[in-house]
């Protein structure tokens, strides 16, 4: 078994590979031969497939290579490589060079010490104003709809040890998954460590703001159930908003006051149409949750795989 394994989601990073595995090699902190780097190739339609073959063949026994059918994601990229895994810790790292390798040092010692988890969390706001709100009202919701405490601004960086990878292999399947909720959640020990985000070093991030709002209302759905709880608080709301409409029309009827009705009634309905539809729309990504869960198609198909002896 090995003593650590390195596991990098790569899309579209061409110029990111070659600087990346120099950059990791000047700090990992355990001998070659305890030490397995594992490149998933996400679909990439660059030449990122063909630098990685060419590290895998440069570096042969400790890099090795996953390629992907197509793309799957960055989540099924990473339970990939902690499913080929064969070590006694597992490190995520992006290919974008925006996770520091220096830190890998520091994340094994904390994993030596004992530690099962250990998450780093970007230190200051990582982006705009807007962005780092939305983050800390994300996973303080988050919070409390579960008895434990998710921790914010933390990365899809970290390091587990191989119980919990084991758990991963086996568990915590879904088609929509949120792999850095999931081990907060599991109630192992862990750490947290910061870590400064450097500039890109080449290319632009495969995460437009479109599908950041779109991972971020899958991951609060299928680790919440509040919103399908909101039909219940706008049905008191109207409850009330109704009671209140009708006291004020009975009053304006026996003060020979009588309310325009027209106005009222299309507002009214407009109104409650427009509530009914929101409602629907909850209950609508919900049940494509578990459609695609039905289904029980696999979370990634691999191609082709390289140096590994299976």
């Amino acid at each position: 078994m090995k003593d650590l394994a390195l596991v990098i989601s790569a899309y579209n990073e061409e110029d990111n590979l070659e600087p990346l595995i120099a950059d990791i090699l000047k700090y990992v902190p355990v001998e070659k031969n305890r030490l397995e780097i594992i490149f998933v190739n996400d679909g990439s339609t660059d030449k990122s497939g063909e630098i990685i073959n060419s590290l895998c063949e440069k570096n042969n026994g400790f890099i090795k290579a996953l390629h992907f059918s197509r793309n799957f994601g960055h989540e099924a990229a990473m339970i990939a490589g902690i499913d080929y895994s064969e070590s006694r810790a597992v490190i995520c790292i992006d290919s974008d060079l925006q996770n520091p390798a220096e830190k890998i040092a520091d994340m094994y010692k904390e994993f030596n010490s004992g530690k099962d988890i250990v998450l780093m969390q970007r230190s200051g706001n990582s982006g705009s104003l807007l962005r780092s709100f939305f983050n800390r009202a994300f996973y303080r919701h988050l919070s409390r709809q579960n008895s434990r405490k998710y921790i914010h601004n933390v990365s899809d960086f970290f390091l587990i040890s191989k119980r919990v990878a084991d758990i991963l292999k086996t568990e915590y399947r879904e088609r929509n998954r949120f792999i850095r909720g999931y081990i907060q959640n599991m109630g192992f020990e862990l750490s947290v460590l910061k870590y400064d985000v450097p500039v890109r070093y080449a290319g632009k991030s495969k995460y437009s703001r479109k599908k950041l709002v779109r991972y971020s209302v899958n991951s609060l759905m299928s680790n919440s159930k509040f919103p399908l709880l909101i039909s219940w608080y706008i049905g008191v709301v109207m409850i009330i908003f109704s009671a209140v409409v009708g006291l004020y029309s009975l009053i304006m009827y026996f003060i020979d006051k009588p309310v325009s009705g027209y106005t009222t009634i299309v507002v009214l309905i407009s109104f409650i149409a427009a509530v009914q539809f929101f409602i629907l729309g909850i209950m609508g990504r919900y049940i494509a949750f578990i459609f695609d869960e039905i289904k029980n198609r696999p979370v990634y198909l691999v191609d082709r795989r390289v140096n590994f002896n299976l």
